[in-house]
């Protein structure tokens, strides 16, 4: 096992059982978590970065049978935005989103575009399932990576995408409302692959949000047909003790709870994860 250079801030959630490696494609290094075993699922971090919540998430995902691969994009890791209170904890997500949003490797207001970022990603879940075997990968993306599980779908060792929250493009107006980050030449190539191989993209939100307007999944509906699988909750379905408003279905916004909403949204990533990665029991 190969550790990295201490990450500067603090951490609130020891990743010392996690596999910390490093990652190289075109030039870029970034630091990957691994933990578990089996096919691979890429978990990628809502903003402001790989928090205990995402953790869990990839707990979870490993308690499965699969390997879970969080890819350290931005922030801490291990960080917990709201330990030190909401005023720490809104100085703490600017200081990962502004950077992000000024990279040229992150398109955040732009129609009609792909991420650059999401080459890198594509090139780690082709070397996770080179590494750990299986038919194929899964991913995850979250908030402001939403859309990135999609986009790596044009490769076809991406057997199963999960777009939770997926809030980029900004929707500011009304066509970017309307879209989502992936280019048309991109968005073709998964098309394809749904009505050919019968590709599911799994889409989760909460119907009251304002960051994943409801023209976003209209959009996926009408591009992908039956192979977008919409998952719409409603907001008195979220966590009453979170923070800020319903939107992260699958972190902070979950009741981890039988018969709750957003644990039959998780139960459903978890069941779409062993039914395209895992063998048949």
């Amino acid at each position: 096992m190969r550790r990295a250079a201490r990450f500067p801030g603090v951490a609130d959630r020891d990743l010392a059982e996690y596999e910390r490696t490093t990652f190289t494609h075109d030039g870029k290094a970034r630091t990957v978590f691994r933990t578990g075993s089996g096919p691979a699922v890429v978990v990628i971090a809502e903003m402001p970065g790989i928090t205990p919540k995402v953790i869990e998430v990839a707990d979870r995902i490993a308690a499965i049978g699969c390997t879970a691969v969080l890819p350290h994009l931005f922030g801490v890791p291990g960080r917990d935005p709201l330990a030190r209170g909401r005023l720490a904890g809104a100085a703490y997500a600017l200081s990962s989103l502004v950077p992000t949003c000024v990279s040229r490797e992150f398109t955040v207001f732009a129609t009609g575009r792909t991420s650059p970022v999401v080459s890198w990603l594509r090139a780690l879940a082709a070397h996770e399932h080179e590494r750990c075997g299986g038919p194929g990968v899964g991913a995850v993306g979250m908030c402001f990576t939403g859309g990135f599980a999609l986009a790596m779908a044009t490769d076809p060792r991406m057997l199963a995408p999960v777009l939770s929250q997926p809030s980029l493009p900004a929707g500011i107006t009304r066509r970017t409302k309307g879209t989502i980050d992936i280019s048309p030449s991109e968005l073709d190539v998964v098309k394809g692959r749904c009505a050919a191989e019968g590709l599911r993209v799994l889409g989760l939100r909460f119907t009251g949000d304002r960051l994943v307007p409801a023209a976003r999944f209209e959009f996926l509906a009408r591009e992908l047909g039956d192979a977008f699988v919409a998952i719409e909750l409603d907001d008195e379905d979220a966590n009453p003790d979170a923070v800020l408003p319903p939107h992260s279905v699958l972190t902070e916004h979950l009741v981890d709870e039988p018969d709750q909403p957003t644990r039959d949204a998780l139960d459903r990533v978890l069941d779409l994860f062993r039914t395209k990665l895992l063998p048949a029991t």
